[in-house]
């Protein structure tokens, strides 16, 4: 069963017309006709949103005999039970809100977004107030590629040498590593281009200087998995 047969099974399976589920992909219902064709494949994009949509793994849609797998009753992965084994339970997801993104590199207004990253339900209980940003930019490259959603907990000041999201003097939003002496205030960069430098803050007190919160966790966008 190829991916274009294994997207005709989605279908039947859960009952869904290509139109409907070209919006849960993101794409056009000429698109998934194509893909059911042969004539084009999905992105992976569009496979990761299906797959989270119907609660199956991009397997069940990539792999040969992927979607026979899935229980056309339960809509459920079919599970081989061996005698005296324990089934784990399926981890719990979470959902914060992606409240817009921040530029790793130089400051800016942030741009007001309106949706929700999930999460694993552990890291949620830690961090219940946090929001997502999405990066933009190449400043923090070694750690967060540009993409990427970053976990904000507003409620933790961050540390010397944690990644903070700071505003400057009222409007501007960066994403660095921090580092505060005893009168200054250094935010740095940790990339993999050497351009970006040191943003020096003389004299705190002269400055508004808002922490806006510190990074606590961050999940790739689904175009870098």
């Amino acid at each position: 069963m190829s991916i274009a047969e294994n997207i005709k099974a989605l279908r039947a399976i859960f009952h869904v017309t290509q139109r409907e589920l070209a919006e849960i992909a993101g794409v056009t219902e000429n698109a998934v006709s194509k893909w059911e064709n042969g004539y084009s494949e999905p992105r992976m994009g569009a496979i990761e949103r299906m797959a989270s949509c119907y609660g199956i793994t991009k397997s069940n849609i990539i792999e040969e005999g992927g979607m026979t797998l899935i229980d056309p009753v339960t809509k459920k992965p079919r599970i081989k039970q061996v005698p005296g084994a324990i089934t784990p339970p399926e981890p719990r997801k979470a959902y914060l809100p992606l409240l817009g993104k921040v530029h790793a590199g130089d400051a800016q207004e942030p741009q007001v977004l309106d949706e929700r990253i999930s999460l694993p339900y552990e890291v949620w209980e830690r961090h219940r107030d946090g929001y997502f940003l999405q990066v933009e930019g190449q400043c923090m490259s070694k750690i967060y590629p540009e993409g990427s959603y970053i976990l904000i907990d507003p409620a933790r000041r961050p540390a010397n040498g944690s990644i903070a999201v700071v505003s400057i003097d009222g409007a501007d939003y960066v994403m660095r590593r921090l580092y505060r002496g005893a009168n200054v205030l250094v935010l740095s960069p940790d990339s993999f281009d050497d351009g970006y430098t040191d943003i020096v803050v003389d004299d705190p007190a002269a400055h508004t200087v808002e922490f806006v919160g510190t990074v606590v966790w961050f999940q790739p966008s689904a175009e870098l998995e």
